[in-house]
């Protein structure tokens, strides 16, 4: 039984599967709208939004915990100089998911999650 169990395993292995996480991220950070699938989307928003947070903190132990999981310090100084202060007086809610429909090769659902204005 999964009781209580959270997440998905999207078929991955675990290191593989934070791999991609981080790569989906950094993407996000890097362009700020991209488009995958509904349950991808779903798993890095709350990572996305973690990264935010961290920068909103500001503090060099917060800048070293975002490095440790983007790994480019240009997208990480991106979130400690500009989506940190755009988002200063938002409690939450970084992100945005919108659905697309299906994608015609093997019909999966496809999102596009964005950052909000």
């Amino acid at each position: 039984m999964r009781h209580q169990v959270s997440g998905r395993k999207l078929s991955r292995p675990t290191a593989q599967r934070w791999a991609l996480y981080r790569n989906l991220v950094a993407d996000l950070v890097k362009y700020e709208k991209i488009t995958t699938t509904e349950a991808k989307a779903k798993e890095i928003r709350g990572l996305a939004e973690k990264m935010i947070t961290l920068g909103k903190e500001g503090s060099l132990a917060s800048r070293r915990r975002a490095l440790a999981f983007v790994t480019d310090t240009k997208l990480v100084n991106k979130i400690f100089t500009e989506l940190a202060p755009r988002y200063a007086e938002r409690a939450g809610g970084y992100t945005r998911i919108v659905k697309m429909g299906r994608r015609v090769g093997d019909g999966a659902r496809l999102a596009q999650i964005q950052m909000v204005e």
